[in-house]
């Protein structure tokens, strides 16, 4: 199991309840949706991963074989290091290529010869179908490819596990279903997934594990939805 909570509380720095009672869990491969209302939790779930907020009540809280209630600060880079996140805003450095973005990274985690660097580059860019694009700028690019360098950055140190916060976000209706086909593959390979949408169209016909966050509570709704029981409302983002 990649990701285990139990009975977790998360709230906000000034005390208020974001979500209560959280049972969640992720197991290699699944692709995982969360649904909800803007404000409901899902991105401040998605924030308790890479350990920007914290949880502070839990029976248990384990991601990637860390225990977030002992973690120390020192440990979190680690654990990050361990995951890919794809962010809502692109979050490209705008001052170098694409080529370089991703040796920045590499460089930061810890890789340091160049073959295996190029070689690497080359494989997650081959994966995401942008290796013409190595050694374009990012304001080059349209959204629609720079969500899929996003991507193939996250995918550079093998992770078994990628976050993706509204990961179609401002994408016309092909090129978001194009990110979430290529996140679907990535899960089949065996990386868990988990992405936080309102993108109905999506869930239909890339089908998942599907979570919604509602009135502080996380609620596997899976069952509910593959009976179509979800209406438009549930779903607005």
């Amino acid at each position: 199991m990649l990701i285990n909570y139990k009975n977790a509380n998360i709230y906000h720095k000034d005390g208020d309840t974001v979500l209560r009672g959280v049972n969640f869990h992720v197991d290699e491969g699944e692709f995982i949706y969360l649904i909800g209302r803007v404000g409901s939790g899902k991105s401040s779930l998605l924030k308790t991963i890479y350990c920007e907020m914290d949880i502070d009540e839990a029976d248990e809280a384990l991601v990637l074989g860390f225990d977030l209630l002992s973690l120390r600060r020192k440990q979190i880079p680690e654990l990050r290091r361990k995951m890919g996140i794809i962010f809502q805003d692109l979050q490209l450095l705008s001052d170098r290529s694409v080529y370089h973005n991703l040796l920045f990274v590499l460089k930061a985690t810890g890789w340091r010869d160049k073959n295996d660097i190029n070689g690497r580059i080359d494989e997650v860019l081959e994966q995401v179908g942008m290796t013409d694009k190595k050694d374009r700028m990012p304001h080059e690019l349209s959204g629609g490819e720079q969500q899929h360098i996003n991507i193939a950055r996250a995918l550079l140190n093998s992770p078994k596990l990628i976050v993706a916060d509204e990961p179609t976000a401002s994408l016309d209706n092909e090129t978001a279903e194009n990110i979430i086909r290529l996140l679907r593959e990535i899960s089949l390979q065996g990386t868990a997934v988990i992405l936080t949408t309102h993108n109905r169209s999506l869930l239909n016909k890339y089908p998942g594990i599907v979570y919604r966050c509602n009135e502080q509570m996380l609620d596997d709704v899976t069952n509910d939805y593959n009976h179509m029981q979800l209406s438009e409302e549930e779903l607005d983002d």
